[in-house]
């Protein structure tokens, strides 16, 4: 089974807070974005793939469902949301989300809970479907801007599929975003060092 499974969808209730009271629905994916908002990663700022270059997809508004393993944006304000996918030719892919929120508060907020929900993606698999083993980990955090965490998943199944992601959430000011890298392997194929450098790029180019 491929990482990019879906699990059980996350109560709203953990972002309440952040439309005080309203919860509203995010953007469909493939809304028209704004013509203007934050810089997205370029294909060249992604970590090298040793046989193969990156490509990057067009700016898209909304969410992209290669998010939904452990993202779910089902039931947060409704701010501006746009994102943009990459890929290589082989099993190596990448995705960056970019939020707007209405005030810094309400970012600091938001890019809390998507960061708890990646701390607890692996039990909320586990829980959600059991055949397959998860383990997160935590690489820490970064000094970008409003600050960065990384964290890392592992996924097996009883079939023997691995995969492994890397993810992070990274703020400035009002903006959020989120990256994630994911390929077949284990924790001994992330390339946490260069991944950190591209989550650190990221959070640096939002405005």
């Amino acid at each position: 089974m491929s990482i990019r499974i879906r699990t059980s969808a996350l109560s709203a209730l953990a972002v309440a807070a952040l439309a005080a009271g309203t919860v509203l629905t995010a953007p469909a994916a493939g809304a028209a974005p704004k013509a203007t908002g934050p810089a997205f990663l370029s294909a060249s700022q992604l970590p090298p793939h040793p046989s193969s270059s990156w490509t990057a997809d067009p700016v898209t508004g909304g969410v992209p469902q290669a998010l939904d393993l452990c993202l779910h944006t089902e039931g947060v304000p409704a701010y501006d949301y746009r994102y943009r996918q990459f890929r290589t030719d082989l099993d190596t892919s990448a995705v960056q989300l970019t939020v707007v929120a209405d005030t810094a508060a309400h970012a600091k907020a938001l890019a809390k809970h998507y960061d708890d929900l990646n701390r607890t993606c692996a039990d909320r698999i586990e829980d959600g479907a059991p055949d397959i083993e998860a383990e997160g980990r935590d690489y820490g955090t970064l000094p970008a801007e409003e600050g960065a965490r990384v964290r890392g998943l592992h996924t097996k199944t009883s079939g023997g599929a691995s995969d492994i992601a890397l993810m992070s959430v990274g703020r400035d000011g009002r903006t959020v975003t989120v990256v994630q890298w994911q390929q077949m392997g284990g924790f001994q194929d992330a390339p946490v060092a260069a991944f950190k450098k591209t989550t650190t790029t990221a959070v640096n180019k939002l405005y």
